[in-house]
């Protein structure tokens, strides 16, 4: 049966890998016009003597890209100008809240403390404030936009750099620059609204050490998990409230009160952690450095996968604390470590069973009641809602949380694999959980959740390396449960197993991952042909010129560079360096021999 389960999942895997891939080149090709089509983000631009980094990267690309080349718009610092302007948005809503109030009653003008939400403070005329506030935001503002705009420390040295075709974009995102690997850094870039901005601002030395950090951060968290929990509910528990907080003892010791404390603080602190472990791990996310909303997600998702493997299903299986298990395997034979765990996996099958329904089917009523949603709405309407404004902000939807989603539906894809060659009995509440999964989230996707990003199913090979792990996992784990019992001699033949899977995702990764990483040639060289013959006056310059400007300095006038036309045929590229032909002493990372005149 393992073999029968195996090869099925293969199949099932290989047939599904080669329609996504299919259908992502088929939307690639059929898409419409998007700015990320055309654009390249450049990172990690060496200094120059000489030109400031828009010079260098306009004198970069007109060099080395010549006939394709249109235009680039620098990369700015400017997170601490858009705490201003989030500042000046807020400010002038509650100045709205306060004028329809007076319009409402003009009698009596609002009044409001200067304090903290208005809570305390010295009482003051609410408009005026406001008014004030505003006024002097706009200088700060203003100010530090002009700091931005001409202060060579808020520009970094990256860019986006657009092309006059996808071919030319194609070619510069999919290859390397100079002979320096480390330099000139090209990706696609994505779409405009998929970009974090506030990472952009990382300067990309730092993006190694912080990703190394919150590697070594993730693995305390995922196997030290029970630690903070342990804290936590010690200070629920009556003891440590006691130890912390002696004053409340009297109160404490109330038999209401003291049954409370016993039966559902503990729980809650539990429940609490686990619902803040997500934002924790987008947290990380961020912290190492992911410059798109979509590359957020992906990795949020790998993390909390890891997580559920290493603590609901490890954990559950072998008692104890994550950290308990890890110094258990650290203290007997590597060959050990899969009995241990196969004797175990029979004897979970009605605790996995009792999970699947209370997380997964009430998990799925959940999210087509939404009823916390709804919760939310009402609380944000009573207490927060100020404005129309604020009440469309109250009532979006909002996006499905993939980093959540996702990892959670592959926990319910290992547990079948897994169960299904030794506890058949599981895979029913597995099948009406994935059937009840697909018309509630197909509906919700369609009918509900708003899109934050457009993909084009590039989470997929991410998916079925997860359900690959998965399968290695149930097979070894076959192993160690078939050693336990009379069938030794079945042990060598599930063996080969692991090997197959290993082998067969070589195969997929090398057939169909490329779809998910490149934009082939021929496509893009087909798309702009078409485009070229359908609309022969398209102004992609016009079109791209405000597509990958900080949200910041949307409608602002400021220095652009020119625009290479597409007739000219002069050799000469306008440069404000001193070097000359054959010049040895032009800047890292640009050609030495470039003809070039000095201004």
């Amino acid at each position: 049966m393992a073999y029968v389960f195996t090869f099925w999942t293969c199949y099932v895997l290989y047939k599904e890998y080669k329609i996504i891939s299919t259908k992502r080149l088929h939307f690639l090709a059929s898409a419409n016009r998007r700015p990320d089509q055309y654009t390249v983000l450049v990172r990690n631009v060496p200094p120059d003597p000489d030109e400031s980094v828009s010079e260098h990267v306009e004198h970069f690309f007109c060099v080395n890209h010549p006939e394709h080349y249109l235009t680039h718009q620098i990369v700015y610092d400017a997170n601490k100008l858009a705490k201003l302007v989030e500042k000046k948005k807020s400010l002038y809503n509650w100045y709205t809240y306060y004028q329809t109030r007076y319009e409402r009653n003009l009698k009596n003008r609002p009044q409001t403390k200067t304090g903290f939400w208005g809570l305390w403070g010295k009482t003051v005329d609410a408009i005026n404030y406001y008014s004030e506030e505003i006024e002097k935001t706009s200088e700060e503002e203003a100010a530090e936009r002009e700091k931005v705009m001409s202060d060579p420390k808020s520009i970094m040295p990256a860019a986006f750099v657009s092309f006059k075709s996808r071919w030319g974009a194609a070619v510069c995102a999919q290859t390397q620059q100079t002979s320096n690997p480390t330099l000139w850094l090209t990706e696609w870039a994505p779409e405009p609204r998929d970009v974090y901005w506030d990472n952009l601002a990382i300067p990309f030395v730092e993006l190694n050490v912080r990703r190394l950090l919150m590697t070594v951060a993730l693995f305390f968290l995922t196997f030290f998990f029970m630690l903070p929990i342990a804290f936590v509910q010690s200070l629920a528990s009556i003891d440590g409230i006691e130890k912390v907080l002696p004053f409340l003892k009297p109160l404490i010791e109330a038999k209401v009160i003291k049954s409370i404390i016993q039966g559902f603080l503990p729980g809650i602190a539990l429940k609490i952690f686990l619902i803040l472990l997500p934002t924790i791990l987008m947290t990380m996310s961020k912290i190492e450095g992911f410059i798109s909303l979509s590359y957020l997600d992906r990795k949020s998702a790998s993390k909390y996968h890891l997580f559920l493997l290493v603590n609901v299903f490890f954990g559950s299986i072998i008692t104890g604390a994550a950290f308990q298990q890890l110094h258990k395997f650290a203290n007997q034979a590597p060959s050990e470590i899969p009995k241990t765990v196969g004797v175990a996996i029979p004897m979970k099958a009605t605790f996995f069973i009792t999970y699947i329904m209370v997380d997964g089917w009430a998990g799925i009523a959940a999210e087509i009641l939404r009823l916390v949603p709804l919760i939310m709405f009402h609380l944000k309407n009573t207490f927060l809602v100020k404005t129309e404004q604020d009440r469309e902000q109250a009532m979006d939807p909002g996006s499905i949380n993939f980093s959540v989603s996702e990892p959670r539906i592959q926990l319910y894809f290992l547990l079948g694999l897994v169960y299904a060659p030794v506890t058949p009995i599981l895979l029913p509440f597995i099948i009406i959980f994935f059937t009840f999964s697909f018309v509630v989230f197909r509906h919700q996707i369609i009918n509900v959740y708003d899109q934050k990003y457009e993909s084009g199913a590039k989470f997929w090979p991410d998916v079925h390396r997860r359900v690959i792990i998965g399968l290695i996992i149930s097979q070894v784990l076959l192993m160690g449960s078939l050693s336990t019992r009379d069938a030794p001699k079945a042990t060598p033949l599930i063996l080969v197993l692991p090997v197959l899977t290993i082998w067969f995702h070589q195969i997929c990764k090398g057939r169909f991952e490329s779809a998910f990483v490149k934009f082939p040639l021929q496509d893009a060289m087909v798309k702009d042909t078409l485009e070229r013959a359908t609309e022969p006056k398209l102004n992609l310059k016009v079109y791209l010129q405000d597509a990958y400007v900080h949200p910041v300095f949307k409608g602002i006038e400021f220095e652009r560079p020119p625009v290479i036309d597409e007739e000219e045929n002069n050799p000469l590229v306008s440069t404000k360096r001193n070097s000359c032909r054959g010049s040895k002493t032009g800047s890292i990372g640009s050609p030495d021999s470039v003809v070039c005149i000095t201004e």
